[in-house]
């Protein structure tokens, strides 16, 4: 299955979505990534342009990066990187964790590792908004909750569609 083919069943088709639970994890890990990729990349942007809501500059702040010069470019690449890659990760393991007490609840047949897939492949449209989100600081104080109940919604949907136990 394709990539494009992958994000938009990932936002409008909670059947095939309950079906990505058999994906190979390889794939499924691509697809993580593509979205680590594009927000790491809209972050460093913003810093590379210098976005002042971003890094809210102080004349300390300002005389360091003087210091550093060029080496903070690919040292804040790296770390941008690293925190997306950590924080989706740990976002997709916490709430398919919430979709396996879902999957027990409703009695469903499933197991961590199926979920997890289910969750990964619905983080697709709360990634979009966090980082629509990301743009406008006023609402993304909310903005976590907002995403983690759609991303939640998404898994339940998904659950719906999961085989029952016999």
């Amino acid at each position: 299955m394709k990539f494009h083919q992958l994000f938009l069943a990932g936002i409008y088709e909670p059947k095939k979505l309950a079906a990505f639970r058999l994906l190979p994890i390889g794939r499924v890990f691509k697809y993580v990534f593509m979205f680590i990729f594009l927000f790491t990349v809209i972050s460093f942007g913003r810093f590379y342009l210098n976005d002042e809501l971003l890094l809210g500059q102080t004349p300390d702040l300002i005389e360091h990066g003087r210091k550093i010069g060029w080496l903070i470019y690919p040292m804040a690449l790296l770390l941008q990187l690293v925190i997306s890659t950590f924080y989706v990760f740990i976002r997709i393991t916490i709430f398919a964790y919430i979709g396996s007490l879902f999957l027990n609840l409703r009695k469903k047949r499933g197991n961590y590792l199926q979920i997890w897939r289910t969750s990964a492949i619905a983080v697709t449209v709360p990634m979009l908004l966090t980082i629509g989100f990301d743009f406008f600081p006023e609402i993304a104080a909310n903005g976590f909750l907002f995403t983690s109940i759609v991303h939640l919604l998404y898994i339940l949907t998904a659950i719906k569609y999961y085989p029952k136990q016999q």
